[in-house]
């Protein structure tokens, strides 16, 4: 198959080109494009045919459900059995945005979309391009990351091609995100509401708005979880991982510091190794690759250059990293989680 590059400017949108990308959607192709957290793989969310393409083009376990996206915020209405209250409130704050709300699904909503579950994660994407796309497509579309299932995600039309060149009908370039990991995920058919997946939205957030959240253990991801029903994206199989092995340190930050060099000794002389740290800290490492995540001070700079670090990993062909842990709190939840998975839970507290 011959991947089709579509590259739009987000600010100067190209109907013309966008149209082409819809056009693929309802004849039941995939599309891969951005949207304001990662860049999507998207196909129509209402035949099955086309879900199909999605796992088989990522190698997605088929017991991992997908995120419905939609341009209107009445198309839930279609797609879920009951709307809570507590969806009300959230819809009016987050939406469009980086929340996914999960709800009763109605008999609209093909099994395989929802991984055989009775629930289905919807969301709204504020990035233009996904907007309009959903709109010219006049369907809902699933999409989850537009990576090999198990790679970290794509923040990148260039990302993209590299695991999926190919593979899908078109890929449009939009040019960067604007959060670098994917929206949160929380469950309203629990009680309380509970974060299955952080992400940009922070539990903080979510509590001003409807008081108690509860945070699943496996969305902290400090152990494995291979036996949770996957309710969300994220929640149980390997993901956003190099090639290279990641241990991440956490703790205190000076001990963390020590550590973190103390690690990358011991593995010198028996491979590549690299360490990721922090603004605040990257001068005090030594390695055969060292690279500054982002600011401790502001973890939003840390979520946006993360996967993309990750990837320079193995492109600069690092066998062995260590990486220095951040605050989870707020969005460095997201970023923990991340990590965590990444490192296959090979944590160290210091």
């Amino acid at each position: 198959m011959k991947t089709i590059v579509l590259k739009i400017d987000p600010e100067h949108l190209d109907l013309e080109k966008i149209r082409i990308a819809a056009k693929i959607i309802r004849d039941n192709g995939l599309v891969a494009f951005p949207t304001e957290t990662v860049y999507g793989l998207g196909a129509n969310a209402l035949v099955d045919e086309a879900v199909l393409k999605i796992f088989k083009a990522k190698r997605r376990p088929a017991d991992n459900p997908l995120i419905v996206h939609i341009a209107d915020k009445d198309d839930v209405n279609f797609l879920a059995e009951e709307i809570p209250s507590e969806a009300e409130k959230l819809i009016e704050k987050f939406w469009p945005g980086p929340l996914t709300l999960l709800f009763r699904k109605s008999e609209i909503v093909p099994d395989v979309t929802t991984a055989g579950l009775a629930t289905v994660a919807i969301r709204m994407p504020s990035h233009p391009i996904a907007k309009i796309l959903i709109e010219e497509s006049d369907v809902p579309i699933a999409a989850p990351s537009a990576n090999l299932a198990g790679r970290p995600s794509p923040t990148s039309a260039k990302h993209v091609l590299a695991d999926l060149g190919g593979t899908v009908d078109a890929v449009i370039d939009g040019g960067e995100i604007t959060y670098g990991v994917e929206s949160t995920v929380l469950d309203l058919t629990a009680k309380p509401p509970t974060v299955l997946r952080p992400g940009p939205v922070s539990v903080e957030e979510l509590r001003k708005i409807v008081g108690e959240v509860e945070v699943h253990p496996v969305a902290e991801a400090k152990l494995p979880a291979e036996k949770a029903v996957a309710k969300a994206p994220g929640m149980k199989h390997r993901h956003y991982a190099p090639k290279a092995k990641i241990i991440v340190v956490e703790g205190e930050l000076e001990r963390v510091c020590q550590k973190v060099q103390e690690l990358a000794d011991a593995r010198r002389g028996s491979g590549k190794v690299g360490i990721l740290g922090t603004r605040e800290t990257s001068d005090r490492y030594r390695a055969d690759v060292v690279k500054i995540m982002g600011d401790r001070k502001d973890p939003r700079t840390i979520a946006k250059n993360l996967f993309k670090l990750l990837r320079e990993l193995d492109s600069e062909g690092v066998d062995f990293a260590v990486v220095e842990g951040i605050e989870p709190a707020g969005i460095g939840l997201a970023v923990m989680n991340r990590l965590r998975k990444a490192a296959s839970h090979h944590i160290v507290q210091v």
